[in-house]
């Protein structure tokens, strides 16, 4: 991400994953955009679920976010793992997108790139003993009822942080001619054909091999422009504070010999654009790619959250990916080539210049196909130093998006002020914005056939009604959606589609529940229709 080289996951302690499963549901919150829903007024019926995408990106590059240091212990990469998604379960998150493509290279085993210097602290040295990172992440995810998105940098050949050798199968020593270095980076050039092609093969492979929900790309298509003859980063640290680049003399990315070929074949776009058409090529082809290889697999980009300068609303300023990172982001939206967008939104709301609302409006309104919306947070702004946001700000933001129709969620980068609960950030975050669990929002486009109702039988025992779930026939079920009523309130939790047994214990106050209803979601979100039990009697 435009900001991930700055920090760091510290160790935190998490709720671990019984104390999850066994612990009664929780309150339904407004639905986003909603009223607040009268219990009482509802009789037998519940509201509707609350539909709401929460994730928190997690960075590999750099060890951002996991695991915490390179050539960690497989025991410790893996308690580390099971730690951040007991954090985002615990905190009613429903999703996590996790980086497995970091530079060229992997967190799971590959054939067509070397392991990441970032898990194993040697590129190219596999984890000992042998296991799958990823597998690991997606099934730990599962069974807390949580979605895993596989974030794939598209370009990046080499991170300035490295410091291992690249391996000789690595993209820029197989393919040397496609590759460039960049100030302290090494690049895949997007005009060659052969960069384009290893990221597609890359991210086809694996929406093949792993169950993943999503495939993601964040905001590096061309590098951000670094200054000359340097190495530095004056153009994204303008980007992110908001301002146009101080004057300086831009270092061009070394992409002649593509440019003069595409010229020589009788090519007419000028240089700009032709750079940005290599861009889109790439971003239609994935789209295609993944819905052949998975039509359920959604696929989402994060660019930079200002817009083309020719479009932006009065007042607003700052850095161009139009211009520099050559991301037509508006185009992708207007052809309906990703699922959703996650504009990296990292402003306040009171920051005139990059304002949080007024741009989220803007790329609302660059969405004819109703695409998701789901912006990206700068959580990590919380922090230490002068310009640190307070816990208050994220939470305002989140209720900026639930006053916006089109805007279904947020995505916070990163997870580790989560983890480190900055500021009380996450206490702030599960009393004041994700009270209750939420279903991920549908995703009719790619599919709306409902799943079969499920089959529900509930027995009565210590205490507590014990619920065995089962599918309906037909489509898969990733999730249940559960409505107990105790007393006059209703409340609602997400069951993992691969549990076949739940506990709704007794309210030490209002007692058992008197009613509860269950439905069936599908991998887009889907809902069946809903079975109504009568505990007392185990009676569907």
């Amino acid at each position: 991400m435009l900001v991930n080289i700055n920090k760091r996951l510290r160790a935190a302690t998490a709720l671990t994953l019984l104390a999850l499963l066994c612990s009664c549901a929780t309150k339904v919150p407004l639905t986003p955009g909603a009223v607040p829903v009268s219990p009482q007024a509802k009789g037998d019926t519940p509201p509707p679920a609350p539909r709401e995408f929460r994730a928190a990106w997690v960075s590999t590059v750099a060890n951002i976010d996991w695991p915490s240091r390179s050539n960690l212990s497989v025991e410790k990469q893996q308690s580390e793992a099971r730690a951040i998604l007991d954090r985002a379960k615990g905190l009613n998150l429903n999703a996590i997108v996790l980086q497995v493509r970091p530079s060229a290279d992997a967190i799971y085993p590959s054939k067509l790139e070397p392991w990441s210097e970032f898990l194993t602290g040697q590129q190219g040295r596999a984890p000992l003993p042998p296991y799958d990172p990823l597998k690991y992440w997606v099934e730990q995810a599962h069974a807390r009822g949580l979605e895993l998105h596989a974030w794939f940098n598209p370009y990046r050949a080499r991170h300035a942080t490295a410091k291992t050798p690249l391996t000789r199968e690595h993209f820029a020593n197989t393919n040397p001619e496609a590759v460039k270095q960049y100030g302290r980076f090494l690049w895949m050039d997007p005009g060659e054909a052969a960069s384009s092609q290893r990221t597609q093969d890359v991210v086809l492979d694996v929406v093949r091999r792993y169950d993943i929900d999503g495939v993601h790309i964040d905001d590096y298509f061309y590098p951000y422009p670094i200054d000359a003859p340097g190495a530095g980063v004056g153009a994204e640290t303008a980007a992110l504070e908001g301002a146009p680049a101080p004057a300086r003399t831009e270092l061009e990315f070394p992409d002649q010999p593509s440019w003069q070929r595409y010229l020589l074949a009788g090519g007419k776009l000028e240089r700009a654009s032709w750079r940005r058409e290599n861009v889109n090529q790439l971003i239609e082809a994935l789209y295609t790619g993944i819905h052949r290889e998975k039509s359920w697999v959604r696929f989402g980009i994060s660019p930079f959250g200002i817009g083309r300068p020719d479009r932006r609303p009065p007042g607003i300023v700052g850095f161009s990916q139009y211009d520099k990172l050559y991301a037509d982001a508006e185009l992708w939206l207007a052809k309906g080539w990703l699922d959703y967008l996650s504009p990296q939104l990292y402003w306040p709301v009171a920051q005139q210049a990059q304002a949080f609302d007024v741009l989220l409006d803007y790329w609302l309104a660059q969405n004819p196909h109703r695409r998701h919306v789901w912006p990206g947070l700068y959580t990590s702004r919380i922090d230490n130093t002068a310009k640190s946001y307070t816990p208050e700000e994220i939470v305002k933001q989140i209720a900026v998006t639930r006053t916006r129709p089109g805007a279904s969620g947020q995505v916070h980068f990163s997870i580790a002020p989560l983890m480190d609960n900055r500021k009380g950030i996450s206490e702030q975050l599960k009393a004041n914005a994700y009270q209750s669990a939420a279903l991920v929002p549908s995703t009719p486009w790619l599919g709306a056939e409902a799943p079969a109702a499920p089959a529900v039988v509930a027995r009565r025992d210590g205490g507590a009604y014990h619920l065995k779930l089962a599918a309906g026939s037909g489509k898969a079920v990733a999730q249940y959606a559960l409505w107990s009523r105790y007393g006059a309130e209703w409340r609602f939790a997400v069951v993992p589609g691969a549990r076949a047994e739940w506990v709704l214990a007794d309210d030490a106050a209002a007692g058992p529940a008197s009613v509860v209803v269950v439905s069936a979601v599908d991998r887009l979100g889907n809902e069946s229709p809903r079975v109504s039990v009568l505990p007392a009697t185990g009676k569907l």
